[in-house]
């Protein structure tokens, strides 16, 4: 299951791809994790969690389609450029919409006597929203609820923070193969 011998960047894209799907999955898990509580209390989940979880559902089969025509060498690479960029910049969209209110929440003083009336407002207006099933949950909201979904919610801003840079990297490592197997289609025509 080597597949074709493209050298380090060859190798650098494997791994690179793998960082993306180990990543986009931990992203699937939490957002669905957080789409369900919000249904089991009979409330509409947030734009915010759904949006996120579409994106990266069809970026993890991208990633596996990718990786299985890679290694079959068979992978179109200029495309695979264009794809890798497309996907950046809706994984910048959702870094920024996720982490737009979470960039003013400091999880570790959530639940705390020093801030217990804000705490208590916010959780009051949720559980607001819980008792009259079927509204919209607030993102922001949502994420002030809890300690624990806070931090779930930094994580799932920094893991999306941190897709943006592995696709970034993907599409360059993208261009220098299909340059690269470009080159090598050219000698063994001349040859």
């Amino acid at each position: 299951m080597a597949g074709p011998n493209y050298g380090a960047v060859g190798g650098t894209f494997k791994i690179v791809r793998i960082l993306q799907a180990v990543s986009l999955i931990a992203i699937i898990g939490m957002a669905a994790n957080f789409i369900s509580e919000m249904v089991q209390n009979n409330n509409t989940p947030s734009d915010v969690l759904v949006g996120t979880l579409s994106v990266t559902c069809i970026a993890v089969i991208y990633c596996a389609l990718t990786y299985i025509l890679f290694i079959d060498n068979i992978l179109p690479f200029l495309i695979t450029t264009g794809m890798d960029g497309m996907l950046l910049i809706a994984l910048i969209v959702v870094a920024v919409v996720v982490g737009k209110p979470l960039s003013y929440v400091n999880c570790q003083i959530i639940g705390t006597s020093s801030v217990a009336e804000s705490a208590a407002r916010l959780s009051y207006e949720l559980r607001q929203g819980f008792e009259n099933h079927g509204e919209k949950v607030t993102y922001s909201n949502w994420i002030g609820a809890k300690k624990s979904i806070c931090l779930e919610m930094k994580a799932v801003w920094g893991l999306s923070i941190a897709l943006c840079i592995l696709f970034a990297f993907s599409a360059a490592c993208s261009v220098c193969l299909w340059r690269r197997s470009k080159t090598a289609t050219s000698k063994e025509v001349g040859a």
